[in-house]
């Protein structure tokens, strides 16, 4: 049976981190912190010339100023980029992924039976230690690639467990700051083994925590793979409240078990005072419920405005992300893991991902198929706290350029992303990283 939750009162769920107090640096989490939109200095005024925004019949010119767009008149020194009539489109945001754990890149790795996380995790180690590439290496060609594929932000779990200390954090972190000009990133500390289970984990998450190289502190399954619910939740609020980060929770469990863990979260981000800083990745709990049991959950999760990503698994599995919007929710969208050894799938490009989201969901309206493309864009700006990028005056310049007819269209043939934009400067070409 799994535990039965309490309700937590501010000096309970401090309770559980108290050994590991300490002073350390504060991000602020109810906005990016400034790693999350770190980009370097503009360069000289850009005009895109004769492009089509949203697919538009007529052309018209973007103009771009100190990295955003403007509608001024362009200053006489700008430099001239010819849009050949292409579609531009607000750059993709990934609101979920792993790259610390890719193969991407590298030589074909066959794969083994597996019988659920632990198996999964455990052959994560396996991969780790078999690599001849470290994680850095491999975390920058994934998140490279991204780029080249439209992506403008990405929120990154990288495992922390004893089985690799702080490596995977580092790996990602050091691929972030060679592509600091092209992508913006989040890191979560991501405890996949477990954080009451594997000995040691709850203090490198104090560590990760504490030293700003993280922000975000991650969980997994509670009750159903941790078996300690109100352990975990309290150690990982209580560190997010101690030292300024967010909280990004893995919810795979379903039915009973995953709506008492989503209560869990949803009571400590209200006694905390953590409201617009918590996120639940997956949530496969919530598809199945009556449109007034999702309501009645929807309501709170909007209230406390706690976000959610899914990565579209599946027609079962996807979130109801029409629904929960009408509650206020944030949901983006998430490639997830990319080539590792819980799957051969994955490639990092969200115009994909938003193309199979509109499959599992069996779309068919052009609407429809534009809201697939959201999902993918302004969703994950919103889930990552990003300002939107939909190209109207004042908004970042974040887009991309592909050959099309209509947005409904790109969805559905996914296209070559000619040109990717991001602050206003190229940053791929014909799929290559600039």
């Amino acid at each position: 049976m799994p535990p039965s939750p309490s309700e937590p009162s501010r000096r309970g769920v401090l309770a559980g981190a108290a050994a590991l107090a300490g002073s350390g640096t504060v991000l602020s989490a109810a906005a990016p912190s400034a790693r999350a939109e770190s980009r370097a200095r503009p360069s000289r005024p850009v005009v895109f010339r004769t492009v089509r925004p949203f697919g538009a019949k007529r052309p018209v010119d973007l103009t771009v100023v100190d990295g955003r767009i403007t509608d001024e008149q362009a200053p006489e020194d700008a430099e001239v980029i010819d849009g050949g009539g292409r579609i531009a489109l607000p750059a993709l945001v990934d609101a979920h992924i792993h790259p610390d754990k890719t193969a991407w890149g590298g030589t074909w790795m066959s794969r083994k039976p597996a019988d659920g996380i632990a198996d999964l995790a455990a052959q994560d180690v396996e991969v780790f230690h078999g690599q001849r590439r470290p994680v850095a290496e491999r975390a920058y060609g994934l998140m490279a690639h991204a780029v080249t594929r439209g992506t403008r932000a990405m929120r990154a779990h990288a495992d922390i467990a004893p089985a690799y200390g702080l490596t995977c954090v580092e790996g990602v972190a050091h691929a972030r700051e060679r592509l600091r000009h092209a992508l913006d990133v989040q890191i979560v500390a991501f405890p996949q083994h477990g954080v009451v289970r594997a000995p040691g984990t709850a203090a490198l998450l104090k560590e990760a925590a504490r030293s700003g190289s993280v922000d975000f502190i991650g969980g997994i399954d509670p009750i159903g793979f941790d078996q300690a619910l109100d352990e975990q939740l309290d150690l990982v609020f209580g560190l997010a409240d101690r030292y300024g980060v967010g909280v990004d929770i893995h919810l795979h469990d379903r039915g009973e078990k995953g709506l008492t863990a989503l209560r869990g979260i949803i009571d400590r981000t209200r006694t905390l005072s953590l409201r617009g800083r918590v996120t639940v990745s997956h949530v496969f709990c919530l598809p199945g419920l009556s449109d007034a049991e999702l309501a009645r959950v929807a309501g709170d999760l909007g209230e406390l405005d706690i976000a959610l990503t899914t990565v579209a698994p599946s027609e079962s599995l996807v979130l109801p992300i029409a629904r929960l919007k009408e509650h206020g929710v944030r949901v983006g969208l998430g490639s997830d893991g990319v080539r590792d050894a819980w799957s051969p799938f994955g490639n990092a490009d969200m115009l994909h991902r938003a193309h199979l989201l509109g499959w599992v969901d069996d779309v068919r309206l052009d609407s429809e198929l534009a809201a697939c493309y959201e999902a993918g864009s302004h969703g994950g700006s919103d889930v990552l706290r990003l300002p939107r990028a939909d190209l109207s005056p004042g908004s970042p310049a974040d887009f991309l350029l592909v050959s099309g007819e209509c947005l409904p269209q790109v969805v559905v043939d996914l296209p070559a992303r000619d040109l990717v934009v991001h602050g206003g400067r190229v940053v791929a070409r014909d799929g290559e990283l600039r």
